[in-house]
């Protein structure tokens, strides 16, 4: 039981208001100081810095990226578009912020695209159609595929793929509805085919695409996407 300064009214899924005991910040570091393990250690230094982290720094931008007057002049399924975002997202955080790679990466075993050939492929990919829903996303697979940048290739392109929905289609993502879990299988599996990926991203689809709340939402859940 924690002090009567931290009981707060909760609002129930009933939309009653009970009161329940919630632990304030230094409630919750004594409480991880309690569970003397590895994982609690690196709990409570990503719940005490998380925010002076390069990815909690990057977050807050991809935050004000909504309501900033920026991402009216992303262009729209193009590389240029998507080193805007990244150059947006990881400026003076990343030296090489918006800038493609010149050198090689894989991943989990998979390489991506040689460096040496990445600026033929990101012509190919930029020049994929885009106009319609399979056609959006195997554009975004491919584009997956190339990673163009060294790091926050993912948190990048996701932005980069609601836009290229929100101008074609007037369709955005609620990632929410996408379990990290199936969002990484379905990437994998999307190298050889697709349709995994095409179902979740379907299935998550909404009309709401000028709201700030399914924005965020979605900045939330793809920076998870990225958590170790």
């Amino acid at each position: 039981m924690v002090s009567a300064t931290t009981q707060l009214k909760l609002l129930a899924a009933d939309g009653k208001r009970y009161n329940s005991d919630m632990l304030d910040h230094d409630g919750i570091i004594a409480l991880g100081k309690t569970f003397p393990s590895t994982k609690a250690n690196r709990f409570i230094e990503w719940f005490t810095y998380s925010d002076e982290t390069i990815d909690g720094k990057s977050k807050s931008k991809a935050y004000a990226l909504f309501e900033s007057s920026f991402i009216e002049s992303i262009e729209v399924g193009t590389v240029k578009g998507l080193q805007q975002i990244h150059a947006y997202l990881f400026g003076g955080l990343y030296d090489f912020a918006g800038q493609i790679r010149a050198k090689n990466i894989a991943k989990g075993g998979f390489q991506f695209a040689m460096a040496q050939f990445l600026p033929n492929t990101l012509k190919d990919v930029e020049a994929m159609p885009d106009k319609t829903f399979e056609q959006i996303v195997d554009k975004y697979v491919e584009m997956n595929i190339a990673h163009p940048f060294m790091e926050g290739n993912g948190r990048s392109t996701r932005i980069w793929l609601d836009l290229i929905f929100k101008k074609e289609l007037k369709k955005c993502v609620d990632w929410s509805k996408i379990s990290k879990a199936d969002y990484h299988q379905a990437m994998i599996k999307s190298v050889a085919n697709s349709q995994p990926l095409k179902i979740f991203i379907k299935n998550a689809l909404t009309d709401d695409i000028h709201s700030r709340e399914m924005f965020m939402k979605g900045i939330d859940y793809s920076y998870y996407y990225e958590e170790n």
